[in-house]
């Protein structure tokens, strides 16, 4: 039997068509049910990546990846905030604690660069709030988001 072979890196534009792959297929499907096309989906993840605030990580599997998180930070006059913007697995590869692993190096990470806080907006059902509840996120109570359609 072969042996797995794991990394978890920074993400790189290199990977854009494969970032937008998963991301179109993770989000299509349960909780969210997003009609992503993968195309669209690509240019989402590169606009976020061209931010110079950007950061990110993959996980790599045996040379595919099957999942990345990324982000951009914020200067406020408390301290640099992080918002996780994408967290995503390929269906393929969910249940597998990819997520979690991905959740624990960026949480690292951010607290060795100085982060003071990170924050998040996920769906309010489903399994997704119990899931960031057992890295130490809890609902704002300060805070609400509020949107308009245009």
């Amino acid at each position: 039997m072969m042996e797995d072979k794991t990394a978890i890196r920074l993400c790189s534009l290199d990977h854009l068509d494969e970032y937008g792959r998963i991301y179109a297929a993770a989000f299509s499907g349960e909780p969210w049910n997003d009609p992503w096309k993968p195309e669209d989906a690509v240019i989402h993840v590169k606009e976020l990546l061209e931010s110079k605030q950007a950061y990110g990580l993959e996980y790599v599997t045996d040379g595919k990846v099957a999942g990345f998180i990324l982000g951009t930070s914020m200067l406020f006059h408390y301290g640099r905030t992080f918002e996780i913007n994408d967290l995503a697995v390929d269906p393929a590869y969910q249940k597998r604690g990819i997520a979690k692993k991905l959740m624990e190096v960026l949480l690292s990470d951010l607290g060795k660069q100085g982060i003071v806080g990170v924050h998040l907006i996920t769906a309010a059902d489903a399994f997704l709030p119990e899931f960031y509840e057992r890295f130490g996120f809890q609902e704002e109570k300060r805070v609400i988001l509020m949107g308009k359609e245009l």
